[in-house]
């Protein structure tokens, strides 16, 4: 009997050992399983530096003297879209203060009017002083009453030349306001002038650059061109959208606050496995300098747009020149599903540029740009909130468009064509 409890108690140690052992085993496992992960990451993150490293060394001196060239015009057009507005602005106020001018003048016209009366009034009454009018009182309530009198008709008159001075004040400071306004008004228009010169300037060099293009180049050129020419306008329907719907976005990003820290690593542990698609992630921005205005960046934060397919187009084109999108090579037809949860403030059907497109604001500052889907595809609605995940519409080949595929866009503030538009692969 001593013999059979030795022997379990032996069994029970020897259990205790190997299943003490199997517990490092596994926890050996899958340290070593993280490291060979993050030991791809790092490879496929350095891979994507050289590859970008390689693209920009083989950019031809012509593409980039004309990237250089675009991104010059857009800030000139930028600078004379804000003029306008100022211009705009100081025609609005000049017209406030000449019509403020005109108010006062009118209003110092009739007191003096009034001032005149007065006086025409008190030398038509000859030398009869205040006193003699007092003393004239034929009873103290008479006095009373008249000295009642001489008090109200003296603080009507110093109130009616204060008045008058007050009005006199007025109509200088009018005067001063309405003069600055113009100055300013005229500063802004030779300003403008200015820009518009240098504007066009660009664009005769530019076009002298594009004519050196070997002719695929001039055919991404003029597929760039003609995307940032619909952006553009896109983009001024985005800024009213945005304010239209300001409401919807900031309750978004509200919502975004409690669970942001959650979203963003949750899905960290997902990037092994996309790695060799994610190759690039680092790859960068495109020379933005506006990465940082988002509030919401990392891994993890957007999903991929569509379940399949194989990225066609990365950031760059061929030739070097910035395409500032991925290009998804799948079916017509093919499901396109919101990045992350959003509102949506744009949506169109077009026969040229992005074709059939949606715009989706995220919290913390992320637009994304789905684009050339199928016409009539699009099943969500301005100012409509979606999921991550929910479908939008689904691909095709509307627009300036080679072959089905979903070109996505994600930009940051202020989210405009030109140095804007970042790597995707950076989110997720």
């Amino acid at each position: 009997m001593k013999r059979l409890g030795l022997k379990i108690i032996g069994l029970l140690i020897i259990a205790i050992v190997l299943f003490q052992s199997n517990v490092l085993l596994a926890v050996n496992s899958e340290e070593n399983k993280l490291k060979n992960e993050q030991s791809a990451i790092n490879k496929d993150k350095q891979e994507a530096e050289n590859e970008l490293k390689e693209v920009q060394e083989q950019k031809s001196e012509t593409v980039k003297q004309v990237e250089e060239l675009s991104n010059q015009i857009d800030e000139y057009q930028s600078q004379i879209d804000t003029l306008d507005t100022q211009i705009s602005e100081l025609n609005t106020k000049i017209s406030q203060s000449e019509e403020k001018l005109k108010k006062a003048q009118e209003d110092y016209t009739k007191q003096e009017e009034l001032l005149e009366a007065r006086l025409v009034a008190t030398y038509e009454a000859g030398e009869t002083s205040y006193l003699d009018f007092i003393l004239s009182s034929e009873s103290i309530t008479d006095l009373i009453s008249n000295y009642y009198l001489i008090t109200e008709v003296a603080t009507n008159d110093t109130e009616l030349l204060e008045k008058i001075q007050k009005q006199k004040e007025e109509i200088e400071k009018a005067k001063k306001e309405l003069e600055v306004g113009k100055q300013e008004l005229a500063t802004s228009k030779a300003s403008k002038q200015s820009v518009t010169t240098q504007l066009q300037t660009a664009k005769g060099e530019k076009n002298q650059q594009v004519a050196k293009l070997s002719e695929d180049e001039k055919q991404i050129q003029q597929h760039i061109e003609e995307l940032r020419t619909a952006s553009s306008q896109i983009e001024k329907e985005i800024v009213a959208a945005q304010q239209r719907y300001a409401a919807q976005i900031a309750a978004l990003n509200n919502k975004n606050k409690g669970n942001a820290s959650t979203t963003t690593g949750g899905n960290g542990s997902n990037k092994g496995g996309n790695s060799s698609a994610n190759a690039g992630g680092s790859t960068s921005t495109g020379g933005s300098s506006n990465t940082g205005n988002a509030n919401v960046s990392g891994k993890g934060v957007l999903q991929r747009p569509v379940s399949s397919g194989g990225i066609t187009a990365a950031m760059y084109y061929p030739s070097g020149g910035y395409h500032g999108a991925l290009d998804y090579g799948v079916p017509i037809g093919t499901p396109v599903h919101a990045a992350a949860d959003g509102v949506v403030i744009k949506t169109a059907n077009l026969t040229s540029s992005y074709g059939t497109y949606v715009v989706i604001q995220h919290a913390g500052g992320l637009q994304t740009w789905y684009a050339h889907g199928t016409s009539g595809s699009i099943c969500v609605s301005p100012g409509q909130t979606v999921s991550r995940g929910q479908t939008i519409m689904s691909s095709g080949n509307s627009g300036n468009s080679q072959g089905p595929h979903l070109h996505f866009e994600v930009r940051v503030a202020p989210y405009t064509y030109g140095g804007c538009r970042v790597d995707p692969r950076n989110y997720f």
